[in-house]
């Protein structure tokens, strides 16, 4: 089994900063690619960053410049750093990572956490 978990979501003022963190742990062979999504009520989700396994990054261009994605491989751990936080991004932020794993036979899969709820508000 593979669990991927969230954490470092809360209120912030705008012109805060916060900084989330993915978890993924279980029985994976190596983390390839990692995105973090977001969803606000009423919304689609949508694409806010993205991090490979080499550490090339890729950000959407609502949050260039503000956002930071980072990894370390030796944890297993991805984080975005979120500075100059506007109330647009409210919202509940996912991570879905590329998993490899398997016996003889690997293959890549792709997992959701559960979210964590991004606040930005005076």
């Amino acid at each position: 089994q593979v669990q991927v978990e969230e954490s470092g979501g809360g209120l912030v003022q705008p012109g805060g900063s916060l900084r989330l963190s993915c978890v993924v742990s279980g029985t994976i062979s190596s983390l390839n690619r990692v995105n973090w999504f977001r969803q606000a009520p009423g919304n689609q989700r949508e694409l806010v960053a993205i991090i490979s396994e080499d550490g090339e990054q890729y950000y959407s261009e609502f949050v260039k410049g503000r956002f930071t994605i980072s990894r370390d491989n030796a944890r297993n751990t991805v984080y975005l750093q979120m500075n100059s936080l506007k109330p647009d991004d409210t919202a509940v932020y996912y991570c879905n990572p590329e998993v490899r794993r398997g016996g003889p036979l690997q293959f890549s899969e792709h997992f959701w956490g559960r979210g964590t709820q991004v606040t930005v508000s005076s």
